[in-house]
């Protein structure tokens, strides 16, 4: 722009002067206050003090003290699933910790007395990702919080656990939860934690190892009669023995059904049904003959077979007998003690001992007739149903052989 011809060029230069020099200034001061008074030499005395013009700040900010932190570290992998998830507060208690898998299902844990810190109470899943978010709060009530997220290994080698009675299925007063499992376990208590069991009535359960890979579960006395089972096989993720993983997630429930305990007395040579606390039939039976006697002791009713094939050759007793059309016949030991329909003994029910183990009620060839011994009790028997053997000149059934752990004190079992 030109200059107006005849102005005081001097007099407007000076009043602008002034003007720029007062808004310079001005700048000068703005940009030394962002700067945080860096110059020591134009300061008040306060320098030296710097933490605790950081804490007023803080103060002033609302921000909290409280530090939240997570194991294992934001965005890890292959963890493991056991000891490692951990989430700790410094200066501070946590509040809230919730801990869930990609299916928003959450992991059970607890924060700590002291608020300091909060562990899960049960492993986490093998190759799963899960979320974490915890809140914690400092002395003045102003809250911190954290998120992370990580995921756990694959493992190579893994195990489930094959069990009895099947989900939906009622079955007798005597039956207990059974899991058999693929892989030997070594780690025994991890495993047996991961197992919970919910009844209705309430009633105290406990396991009992037989092995390394056998685990039933049983009340102190029978079932009582029409209790709901529910059983959680919580096993994916438990390391059940070194680098070796359950992969097993499930619930089963079953039902305890009418309440029937059959007592044979081998002396007098027969068997007592009792449901629900009456005696209702009373049946003539032959037993183990000398020197092949029938195991003494409870035993359960695992299997129920309408006709089977028995050979000696497979329980030791080879060439004595093999017969393939054995009628009405219900599994009582893992060796292979049955008690099953008998159409080849002639008159020994109720007269003398002929078997070579087993019980043996009358019958006829095919189990075509309904009204014989051993098709009443066939028909009238169930899976877990209790057959007690007294009197025998053998020793009691070992508690192992077969769903039998009912001949084991209870204080041994809970050992």
């Amino acid at each position: 722009m030109r200059p107006i011809p005849g102005a005081s060029v001097g007099g407007r230069s000076r009043g602008r002067s002034k003007r720029l020099a007062l808004i310079t200034g001005g700048l000068l001061l703005a940009v030394t206050a962002c700067a945080g008074g860096g110059d020591k030499g134009a300061g008040t005395g306060s320098e030296g003090k710097g933490k605790d013009k950081g804490a007023s700040t803080t103060a002033a900010s609302g921000q909290s003290e409280a530090v939240v932190s997570i194991a294992p570290k934001d965005g890890a992998k292959s963890v493991e699933t056991s000891g490692v998830l951990k989430v700790t507060a410094a200066k501070g208690k946590l509040t809230e910790v919730v801990v869930k898998d990609s299916k928003g299902t959450a992991v059970p844990g607890a924060i700590s007395a002291d608020g300091a810190g909060w562990t899960p109470a049960t492993h986490l899943a093998a190759a799963t990702t899960y979320q974490v978010h915890a809140v914690a709060k400092d002395s003045e009530g102003r809250t911190a919080a954290e998120d992370s997220s990580f995921t756990t290994l694959t493992p190579e080698n893994t195990f489930i656990g094959e069990f009895t009675p099947e989900d939906g299925t009622t079955v007798g007063v005597g039956m207990p939860f059974s899991v058999r499992f693929t892989r030997g376990i070594t780690n025994p208590d991890a495993v047996e934690k991961a197992i919970s069991i919910k009844t209705e009535p309430a009633v105290d359960v406990q396991g009992h190892w037989f092995g390394n890979d056998r685990l039933d579960f049983r009340p102190e006395k029978y079932w009582k009669s029409g209790t709901k089972v529910t059983v959680k096989l919580n096993l994916d993720g438990v390391e059940g023995r070194e680098g070796v993983y359950g992969e097993q997630s499930k619930t089963v429930s079953f039902t305890i059904g009418r309440n029937q305990v059959s007592v044979v007395d081998v002396k007098k040579l027969k068997m007592q049904v009792t449901r629900d606390g009456k005696v209702v039939k009373t049946i003539p039976v032959t037993t183990g003959k000398p020197g092949m006697e029938t195991w003494n002791g409870q035993m359960v009713i695992s299997e129920k077979l309408t006709v089977t094939r028995m050979n000696g050759e497979t329980v030791g007793y080879g060439g004595e007998y093999d017969i393939k059309d054995v009628p009405h016949a219900m599994r009582l030991t893992t060796s292979g003690t049955f008690l099953h329909g008998n159409y080849w003994g002639g008159d020994a029910f109720g007269n003398y001992n002929a078997s070579h183990g087993c019980i043996g009620l009358r019958d006829v060839r095919g189990g075509y007739d309904s009204g014989v011994p051993a098709a009443w009790f066939f028909n009238n028997s169930m899976v877990g149903d209790v057959v007690v053997v007294k009197n025998s000149n053998d020793r009691i059934v070992d508690p192992d052989n077969g769903y039998n752990g009912w001949n084991m004190p209870w204080a041994e079992w809970t050992k």
